[in-house]
């Protein structure tokens, strides 16, 4: 397949993301930006702030009601533990007593506390089979506490589980869709207690990056400072930013923070080259340049095919029918490919026209970028997933 090099109106810049896919079929997808429009995002896009995160929960429970589709008591025999504690603290006895039900499975159940959720808010959760049930269809977690890191119970989930895939088997085949072992409850946590945090008293507050870089940080900083009119931001390191809150802006810290969070800045980012060698896929960035280098790909093809043709003899000859050997040899030097001169500089938009010139796929330009950095004409990281 060849490519043609794009040609861009209005002044389009030279900034480019290359996607290249492989599978067989090469595809290089070129994105570019006006070169009048900053590339400028908000600073809730590309920061974090001290405190407001999520928190993960997790819980041992049952689900019952699955209708002959869950665990198998003697396969799996902490479900037969927690039915049998289950049924002691309702009342019932069952010590001793050899228990087998398939309509009840042991699960493990997952959630994520959001900040500042408030005591009474309700929240989804997740449900996953531990033992060897089949499905979760149709089933109901019974009240199963939540607990964060520290131990401490920070909600109760209970509700009908919501399956998405389903199984159904007969005598000589079966067919499964999805995933039906798993399964969601919609608002079936309740938090039971909150994270206490005092946003609005704290008089600093430490602004991470989701991608540390000095001179995102410093801008960042220099941003804040002149929206605030005072000195109020620093760059502590590549990562973190620490704000001293204003005198005026004490005990206001959402509109503090509101105000902030809309500043546009224009991120740096580091010249990388990423590479997924599973899949063939290369993401190179816009800052990518190399020095000048010459390039030359081609590989040596030799196809054989066999194609046996059948002799049958004339009537009455009394000969034999024989299988005659037919040999087709193709060799494809692949002449046509030529060395390229790749001058010091070049953008990533030059790059990429140079070697789709050279009909090089998505495989081959993983090699060839790799050979560009061993021989240190590329100026940029390559990350090789």
């Amino acid at each position: 397949m060849t490519l043609f090099p794009l040609s861009f109106p209005f002044g389009f810049a030279r900034r480019a993301v290359v996607l290249a896919a492989a599978l067989g079929v090469g595809v290089l997808a070129l994105v570019v930006t006006p070169g009048d429009a900053a590339a400028t995002v908000r600073l809730k896009d590309v920061i974090d702030i001290e405190g407001v995160r999520d928190n993960m929960l997790v819980g041992y429970g049952l689900v019952i009601g699955v209708r002959g589709t869950g665990d198998s008591i003697r396969n799996a025999p902490f479900t037969g533990q927690s039915l049998t504690g289950m049924l002691e603290r309702m009342g019932v006895n069952t010590r001793g007593a050899s228990l087998d039900t398939k309509n009840i499975a042991a699960v493990m159940v997952t959630a994520t506390l959001p900040a500042f959720a408030a005591q009474g808010t309700r929240i989804d959760v997740s449900v996953g089979a531990m033992g060897d049930a089949t499905s979760l269809q149709g089933g109901t977690l019974l009240v199963t506490p939540l607990v964060g890191a520290d131990g401490e119970v920070y909600a109760v989930a209970q509700g009908p589980v919501s399956v998405s895939g389903f199984t159904a088997s007969g005598a000589g085949a079966s067919i499964t869709q999805g995933v039906p072992t798993s399964g969601r409850i919609a608002s079936g946590g309740i938090v039971e207690r909150e994270i206490e945090f005092a946003l609005a008293e704290l008089p600093v507050i430490r602004l991470s990056l989701r991608n540390p870089d000095f001179t995102t940080a410093r801008r960042i900083a220099q941003a804040i400072d002149s929206r605030l009119g005072v000195p109020a931001a620093r760059a502590s390191d590549p990562s973190t930013i620490v704000l001293t809150v204003p005198d005026n802006r004490r005990g206001d810290i959402v509109s503090l923070m509101t105000d902030i969070e809309q500043i546009r800045v224009e991120p740096d980012q580091h010249a990388r080259v990423v590479i997924d060698e599973k899949t063939g896929v290369i993401v190179m960035g816009e800052n990518v340049r190399i020095s000048t280098v010459a390039v030359a790909q081609g590989n040596l093809t030799v196809r054989i095919t066999e194609t046996p043709q059948v002799s049958q003899p004339n009537a009455f000859s009394q000969g034999q029918t024989a299988v005659v050997p037919r040999t087709d040899i193709q060799v494809d030097q692949q002449n046509d490919r030529r060395m390229a001169v790749l001058p010091a500089g070049i953008s990533l938009q030059e790059l990429v026209q140079n070697l789709n010139a050279l009909g090089i796929g998505p495989r081959d330009m993983v090699s060839i970028l790799q050979s560009i950095k061993a021989s240190g004409a590329l100026q940029a990281e390559i990350d090789v997933m």
